[in-house]
């Protein structure tokens, strides 16, 4: 197991029921720094989650990678696609 099913099961509890003050109170017990902006508002960081969560099952999920230079230029061609050529809702296709 990676620390990813661990930090989605925190996201979806802290969607569901709010940040935990136990939790809270031991990060920065211990000198542990949010991610966050400070505010402690789960929408901070959801347009990064959004892009990493399309990356992950446009490209990377649907191919199998030999190596790290194949991973990188498949990516390379993946970003250009969405940042040049993809058809947005928000600039009217």
């Amino acid at each position: 197991m990676d620390a990813d099913f661990c930090v989605d099961a925190l996201e979806e509890a802290i969607e569901n029921y709010g940040c935990p003050e136990i939790f809270t109170s031991v990060l920065k017990g211990n000198g542990i720094k949010s991610s966050m902006d400070g505010k402690y508002r789960w929408v901070d960081n959801v347009f990064v989650e959004r892009l990493w969560r399309s990356v992950k099952y446009e490209a990377v999920y649907l191919k199998a990678y030999d190596t790290v230079a194949q991973a990188r230029q498949s990516l390379r061609r993946y970003f250009v696609f969405c940042n040049e050529r993809q058809r947005h809702q928000s600039l009217n296709k």
